[in-house]
């Protein structure tokens, strides 16, 4: 894991590569109860028996549910200390290039593309990709917006 001391230091490193998170595998009962939470059970995530017949040989995590790993998936690659607080902002883009099969291995690969003034601190963006162990293409890339709070 990276650590910054304060903002000064995480802004000296805007461009840098910050390194990689664990490899986890996403669970058939992780995709069911996202679909549970955001009632979105469409059966190529919930129904491995007709999924298993699909393009995919089985049931796939949403794309909102990789993209919802992030947040667990960044704080195994940096840490900012010095500040009072570090909140979600948003996203600039996102894409998800292929699918996350249930029972395979994803990590994520962070990338601090800029670092902007704000009122409140520093606006922070940072280059997320999701790749999956094996799978040539990413699953998910996402531009992540964090505002740090000194």
């Amino acid at each position: 894991m990276r650590s910054f001391t304060d903002l000064a230091d995480l802004t000296a490193a805007k461009g840098e590569h910050l390194g990689y998170s664990a490899w986890r595998e996403v669970t058939q009962e992780q995709v069911a109860m996202f679909a549970d939470a955001t009632d979105d059970h469409q059966w190529i995530h919930v129904d491995p028996v007709r999924a298993a017949e699909s393009p995919f040989g089985g049931t796939v995590a949403h794309g909102y549910l990789t993209l919802a790993l992030l947040p667990a998936l960044m704080t195994e690659i940096f840490q900012v200390e010095g500040i009072t607080m570090g909140v979600n902002f948003g996203l600039d883009k996102v894409r998800f290039p292929a699918p996350v099969r249930v029972g395979s291995r994803v990590r994520g690969g962070a990338e601090l593309t800029d670092v902007k003034n704000s009122p409140a601190g520093k606006l922070v963006k940072v280059k997320m990709t999701v790749e999956v162990e094996g799978q040539k293409r990413a699953a998910c890339v996402a531009e992540t917006l964090s505002l740090y709070v000194a």
